[in-house]
């Protein structure tokens, strides 16, 4: 049967519109690059630091995408999920993420109790692993991992922060000899806590440092009093501890309680960087607490870092408060921001310019080309990544942290010296209710 030329026209019409919507999917998926963005949004954690590390990161997607995406040519899709303050959920959302989700990049992770198996299974599938925010050495060290990076500092580093305050210190602030500082590392019993403490244990031990208690507990634990007893016993100086939310509200709240003393209180991260979490249930009591972790990148002087790099910071800190209603701007804000916008700008552009496309492959060779000097992102370190074959390849080499103190409402850098902004209180003040 012959076809009219009024049906053939049709057809070929239809046809032709058909093809324009492939074609246009086609360029709309061309032109998008999905991203998995995993934290804690609830659960103990996620007041712990993990949602202000949330909000950093898409602060730092919005900036992005503002600019007409990566290159200023593909926007980012971020397919979010919450890993619930749990490991095993943890692994089940990046499982999901990964097969149904069909991403090749996830972001994120806050706790190392999942940066530690979410490494080995995220490797195992050959897909890219971008860790912000959890710090344990465990995650890299001789795992010679291929696709997972941490532009984050690492758990070893508190420790010799640490040592090097206490070193640095003891003998003008307490006039005491370092050797002879009785020092308690209290820490929760996974991967965070137990790296940190081992970190400090080996770092003080180069100047003969004095470890009069070194123990561990679950972060879950509904009681502290026989720890709280155990320091007392010691007769502690200083106190360094790795904790979350939780279990450092308890700690506090017992210690007060039970008349623990001591000259002064270490955090590393964590909790400890949640000041106005602390604050509220604490007060002034938290006052003069030490801290360390990498600095919120408002404390830095930006004249002291790349031409651009104080701008970022300030347009950060408006975006958090205005989401948060905030008055400071946490630590954790920072890292979540920082490393998402070292994938975004100087990762994935070279990995579709120079290796051809957004696959694992691609990103993998385009992090190994990362070349940022110190003072170049905004919380002051550089980044370079070890290269596979190192004992921890995958790591940031150039990360650094700092110590900061709770000065009244706000904190201030007290270590490294060359860039304090406030020399340290040390010991604790006799006002403290915790002063020895």
């Amino acid at each position: 049967m012959p076809i009219s030329r009024r049906t053939l026209l049709k057809s070929s019409a239809a046809a032709t519109a058909a093809l324009s919507l492939d074609w246009t999917r086609a360029q709309a998926q061309a032109e998008t690059v999905r991203i998995g963005v995993i934290y804690d949004l609830t659960g103990p954690f996620a007041a712990g630091g993990s949602v202000a590390c949330s909000i950093g990161a898409q602060i730092a997607i919005d900036l992005v995408n503002e600019k007409g995406g990566i290159g200023g040519k593909y926007k980012i899709a971020p397919v979010n999920a919450d890993s619930q303050s749990k490991p095993d959920v943890a692994i089940n959302e990046s499982v999901r993420l990964i097969d149904q989700e069909k991403v090749d990049i996830i972001n994120g992770v806050y706790a190392s109790s999942h940066a530690v198996p979410l490494a080995a299974k995220v490797e195992q599938q050959k897909k890219i692993l971008w860790i912000t925010t959890a710090i344990s050495t465990a995650v890299f060290k001789d795992k010679n991992l291929q696709y997972v990076f941490r532009g984050q500092i690492h758990s070893d580093q508190y420790g010799q922060a640490f040592a090097s305050f206490i070193n640095e210190h003891a003998k003008a602030k307490l006039g005491m000899e370092p050797k002879d500082v009785r020092i308690a590392l209290v820490h929760e019993d996974g991967p965070y806590g137990v790296g940190v403490a081992a970190a400090d244990e080996a770092y003080l031990k180069e100047f003969g440092g004095q470890v009069v208690l070194k123990e561990g507990y679950s972060a879950s634990a509904p009681d502290l009093s026989v720890l709280i007893t155990k320091l007392k016993r010691a007769k502690v100086d200083v106190i360094s501890h790795a904790g979350y939310n939780p279990d450092i509200t308890l700690l506090l709240r017992q210690a007060r309680e039970n008349g623990l003393k001591f000259k002064m209180l270490f955090g590393n991260g964590a909790g400890y960087s949640q000041l106005d979490k602390l604050r509220a249930t604490f007060g002034a009591d938290i006052d003069n607490f030490c801290n360390i972790d990498p600095v919120p990148a408002q404390l830095l002087d930006p004249s002291k870092l790349a031409p651009g790099v104080g701008d970022l910071t300030k347009t950060m800190v408006e975006r958090y408060k205005q989401k948060t209603n905030a008055t400071d701007v946490p630590p954790h804000c920072s890292m979540g921001f920082n490393q998402t916008w070292v994938l975004l700008n100087n990762v994935l552009p070279v990995a579709k310019e120079k290796y051809g496309g957004f696959d694992p492959e691609a990103i993998r060779k385009a992090a190994l080309d990362v070349d940022i000097p110190a003072g170049g992102t905004i919380q002051g370190y550089g980044v370079k990544f070890y290269k596979p074959g190192t004992p921890m390849s995958g790591q940031n080499e150039r990360s650094t942290p700092v110590v900061m103190q709770n000065a009244g409402e706000h904190i201030s850098v007290v270590w490294p010296t060359n860039i304090q902004t406030q020399a340290p209180v040390f010991p604790l003040p006799k006002s403290s209710v915790y002063s020895s």
